[in-house]
């Protein structure tokens, strides 16, 4: 077994929820590995058995998020520390975060002109030089800004309405865990952690992004790059007899499925715990046994889901991700699962668990979201 401790606890600072022993052994069998809470902060990690769907080695969790600093540290009894394992690291913006940040910065840059440029990290703008990225962006005009999936689209056009207009590529602005677009007066002292600065004919736009792994980058090819996306959920084209079909197409974990944005674009690991919780379906099920009925539910809870989170500007809770106003989100208030290992369940009362799935932390009510027991079975 693996116990994963909080900074400062005892290796007998721990108590499993109620039932933890019989819900270990069924995903265990199931070759999952599981985080019982008995308080948030002290969770016991049961190192998996054979893995449903690839197995998952938990020392390789721990040195990949290694750098992501906080959380616990992963111990082995009678061994050293595996590296640090955050309890719940900074998180990338998803569809609710991203279509916010659009629209509150929309108004203030379409049909702006790009007058300036300064890179302050080079790296944020991709392969290009500073040179070549401001040669390609400088004098071109913000025709449309858009979102797709995660990224917001930026597309540039030159020309004037005398003589018409031809379009000059676009810029692609994947925020990944802190990036932020803000809105400055121009001559006003430029804000802490920027990378980009787009100097307009009437104001800023700054990229700021505290880890520096956001990207700001110009193409001549935006929609070849954003082709390999699936489609929008909150569009005509995802209904939920598309969604059943796509589904049992398939055969992989349901949650991991939802991750994929060659399959669904613009879910994270929040709003697809949420929703899964809401249509009452387990994350590892098959995505090839989701009944008609169940994949409605689902498709329901995405739409319902994303729209109200939108509605309240997104989630904040880890200190990154507020509005280009500055204001925190509010759908973290309305969170059923996601972020409450070891509370109890809204809907039925049980504690929840978080356990390992696409080597993501995965929120579970093991009541409302019961794992098939023939699927355990055949894989005991």
């Amino acid at each position: 077994m693996w116990t994963l401790l909080s900074q400062g606890s005892r290796s007998n600072d721990r108590t499993d929820v109620s039932d933890s022993d019989h819900h270990r052994d069924l995903y265990r069998a199931a070759g999952v590995g599981c985080v019982f809470l008995d308080r948030p902060g002290h969770p016991v990690l049961d190192r998996p058995g054979p893995a449903f769907g690839g197995a998952l080695q938990l020392s390789g969790i721990a040195h990949q998020h290694a750098h992501l600093g906080g959380g616990g540290v992963c111990h082995r009894p009678g061994g050293r520390g595996g590296g640090s394992l955050p309890l719940r690291g900074p998180t990338v913006p998803e569809l609710p975060e991203v279509e916010t940040t659009l629209r509150l910065v929309r108004p203030g840059i379409l049909g702006r002109t790009i007058r300036g440029v300064e890179v302050c990290w080079p790296r944020t703008i991709g392969g290009l030089g500073e040179h070549e990225f401001s040669s390609l962006v400088l004098g071109a005009r913000i025709a449309q800004a858009r979102r797709r999936a995660k990224y917001i689209r930026l597309d540039l056009e030159r020309g004037s309405a005398r003589t018409g207009y031809e379009a000059a590529g676009s810029i692609l602005i994947h925020l990944r865990m802190s990036g932020r677009l803000l809105l400055g007066r121009r001559g006003a002292a430029a804000p802490g952690w920027r990378r980009v600065s787009l100097e307009l004919d009437r104001g800023v736009l700054h990229f700021v992004d505290v880890r520096k792994f956001g990207r700001f980058v110009w193409t001549a090819t935006p929609a070849e790059d954003l082709a390999h996306l699936g489609p929008e959920p909150l569009s005509h084209e995802f209904t939920a007899e598309w969604l059943h079909g796509a589904l049992a197409r398939r055969r992989r974990q349901l949650k991991a499925l939802l991750l994929d944005q060659s399959f669904l674009a613009g879910l994270g690991n929040i709003y697809v715990d949420e929703a899964l919780h809401e249509a009452r379906l387990h994350p590892l099920t098959p995505s090839d046994r989701v009944s008609k009925a169940r994949a409605r539910e689902l498709h329901q809870a995405i739409q319902r889901i994303l729209g109200e989170a939108i509605e309240r500007e997104g989630s904040s809770f880890d200190g990154f991700y507020v509005t280009p106003e500055g204001n925190p989100g509010a759908y973290q208030d309305q969170f059923q699962v996601y972020g409450r290992e070891g509370l109890p369940c809204r809907s039925c009362g049980i504690r929840l668990i978080k356990m390992l799935v696409a080597q993501r932390g995965t929120h579970v009510c093991t009541r409302c979201q019961v794992l098939p027991r023939k699927l355990l079975a055949r894989k005991a």
